[in-house]
């Protein structure tokens, strides 16, 4: 026998699991892409040069970037789904995750056995070996066993380190001025928060961890020493950023598109201020 409310019951349980459920896709997929930009990050560099009629290596993208876009689409959909608070714990946990990443990287780095390290460009314990066999210092010679490692290592190390301080400003900034836009708004205009966060966000993101990389990581930019180093900088950010700028615009889309099927499968009010 079947109890009044019993149905109502099964349907509220099964909408709160659709909830958890959707909040660990999101998370996941926004702390899956977080480490593998922070990996990734400056290991290389695309050269859009060609594409907006500049010369060769003026406008440079890092690979990292590529994947950064969908984390503050998560965390929009998280903002507007679950509220701020769940979006700022998010924050947080990306911050530990960068932490422990970082611990990671210099654990695997002391570990024996310690390889030789080049301590300058050509010399190997202050013995002149060649550019051949040391291209670059603080990184093991060419053909020894770990040198993928310890090259990795040294640039996800300082890109890392540039990207949490970026990711701190920007993540937060994109959280408040989506919930202030909403707040302003009373829950219209969805476009404008998605985007007007968005869009700020990823400016202070992109300045900050341009200029942190160059200051914090030696030759992790291929910059041109011939060339005036400020204006190379702002070829960096305008290219990071205008790339984030279109992925934010085309986000727009999938960012309603996912609204308007939440709304009904997770039965989120169209407007609910958290």
């Amino acid at each position: 026998m079947r109890l009044l409310g019993d149905e109502n019951t099964s349907i509220d349980s099964q909408i709160v699991w659709r909830r958890e459920v959707v909040f660990m896709v999101l998370a996941g997929l926004f702390l899956g892409s977080l480490t593998m930009l922070n990996i990734l990050g400056i290991t290389r560099f695309i050269d859009i040069s060609g594409y907006l009629g500049a010369e060769p290596n003026t406008y440079m993208l890092p690979v990292g970037v590529l994947a950064y876009p969908i984390t503050f689409l998560c965390t929009d959909f998280i903002s507007e789904i679950y509220g701020k608070k769940r979006a700022n714990l998010l924050v947080w946990i990306g911050l530990i995750l960068n932490i422990w990443v970082l611990f990671i990287l210099w654990l695997g780095g002391i570990l024996p056995p310690a390889p030789d390290i080049c301590d300058g460009i050509g010399y190997l314990n202050g013995i002149n070996v060649g550019e051949a066999i040391c291209p670059e210092a603080g990184i093991p010679p060419i053909g020894t066993n770990g040198r993928v490692f310890y090259q990795l290592r040294y640039f996800a190390f300082g890109a890392t380190i540039a990207s949490m301080i970026a990711y701190l400003t920007a993540q937060f900034c994109d959280v408040h001025i989506f919930h202030f836009l909403k707040r302003i708004t009373k829950g219209k205009h969805l476009w404008l928060r998605n985007n007007g966060s968005t869009l700020v966000s990823q400016l202070i993101d992109s300045t900050a961890v341009i200029i942190t990389t160059y200051y914090f990581t030696e030759g992790a930019l291929p910059m041109n020493d011939e060339k005036a180093i400020v204006p190379q900088l702002v070829a960096f950010i305008l290219t990071g950023y205008v790339f984030k700028l279109l992925a934010a615009l085309i986000d727009t889309a999938f960012f309603y598109l996912g609204m308007n099927f939440f709304r009904d499968y997770l039965a989120v009010p169209a407007y609910e201020e958290h």
